[in-house]
């Protein structure tokens, strides 16, 4: 399969992994022929690419870090959970889903049982959602991000359940926000903005009335706006004031906002994410941590479709933990355009003199 941009798929071509809609559920699913009104109607939708069946790529598979059934049942656990949080916000004096920490936990262990299978930790998180499904698909992305950071850190079990349940719920003072803020397509206005500071304060407060979540993976809610020079909120606190975990989920958090399409701009390609979180370090981050980080990045993710500096277009069929900028491909189209019917590889480590232009 290949990975492309929507604006390149025809009527004809066969879904190859699947679109998610906001609770988890299957929005269209694998071998599905696309029509002028299912292309239309993801585009309204907001995705920006698709997964296509491609003869020269057939036996290409982008495996996820994580699989679908544990994708699938995290986002629906995390909709169910701010669904009846948000909608039950009058109710004050009552408790809602009291056994939150207990669902968590087990989320977050299949996630960790998962991430224990792959033979690197180089992340590729693969799905395809729908803009609606951005802050419960996001909240899964940041959990499992987070939960290689802990590993990578070399957290024990305590510790990484204590960070991956609150990033799981980091967000979750988002529940708190009007509902036209959740789906507004444009820019928040200065009231909008200085209403959506109060989100990770509001996130600690909900996550703190519960005996079974741990108060540090209640800071996570409260801390992943803050940033590593003082300019974050809502405490403007620097360095080290901030908790490892709070620093670990708001460096996840921004790094999946990049890469996402959002209503006011395009996503950001990974290796343009990934110059971004270089550039940041020393201020909204410690260098150290986003080096360690971006060292588990799969920055052309596999059956990304690049355009080479050569002008062939070529497709990722593997990653190298060694060299992450520089992957295998398979040379689909040369430089004139033609389409070849027998493609080739080539091992971009050893081809110093070919450059990625950028992806298509």
């Amino acid at each position: 399969m290949r990975r492309v941009q929507i604006g390149m798929v025809k009527p004809g071509d066969k879904v190859a992994k699947p679109v998610f809609q906001e609770n988890g559920n299957v929005l269209l699913g694998e071998g599905v022929e696309l029509n002028d009104r299912y292309i239309e109607r993801l585009r309204n939708l907001g995705i920006d690419y698709l997964f296509i069946e491609d003869g020269l790529t057939d036996d290409i598979d982008p495996e996820d870090t994580i699989r679908e059934e544990t994708r699938q049942q995290a986002v629906s656990t995390i909709y169910k959970t701010m669904t009846s949080i948000k909608e039950d916000f009058g109710d004050k004096g009552r408790t809602i889903a009291p056994d939150m920490g207990r669902n968590f936990r087990s989320i977050f262990g299949s996630i960790m049982q998962d991430l224990a299978t792959r033979p690197n930790m180089l992340v590729n998180l693969s799905s395809i959602h729908s803009m609606d499904a951005y802050l419960f698909q996001h909240s899964f992305n940041v959990a499992v991000l987070a939960g290689i950071m802990g590993i990578a850190k070399g957290m024990n079990r305590i510790q990484l359940e204590e960070l991956g349940v609150g990033a799981l719920l980091f967000d979750i003072g988002m529940t708190r926000m009007p509902q036209k803020m959740l789906t507004s397509s444009g820019r928040y206005s200065p009231e909008e903005q200085e209403m959506l500071r109060t989100h990770p304060k509001e996130g600690f407060d909900i996550l703190r009335k519960y005996h079974d979540i741990s108060i540090v993976s209640a800071h996570c809610a409260l801390q992943h706006h803050e940033r590593f020079n003082g300019s974050g909120y809502p405490r403007g606190l620097k360095k080290d004031e901030i908790h490892l975990y709070g620093q670990i989920v708001g460096l996840a958090d921004m790094y999946d906002a990049l890469v996402s399409p959002r209503p006011h701009r395009k996503r950001y390609t990974t290796s343009e994410a990934v110059e971004f979180l270089f550039a940041a370090g020393g201020t909204f981050f410690d260098l150290e941590l986003i080096k360690l980080f971006c060292s588990h990045i799969s920055v052309y993710p596999v059956s990304t479709t690049l355009l080479l500096n050569t002008g062939q277009t070529v497709v990722v069929t593997e990653n190298n933990p060694l060299a992450v900028h520089r992957p295998r491909v398979r040379v689909i189209k040369e430089a004139d355009g033609t389409e070849l019917k027998s493609p080739y590889e080539m091992e971009l480590k050893d081809e110093l003199h070919i450059t990625i232009v950028k992806e298509l």
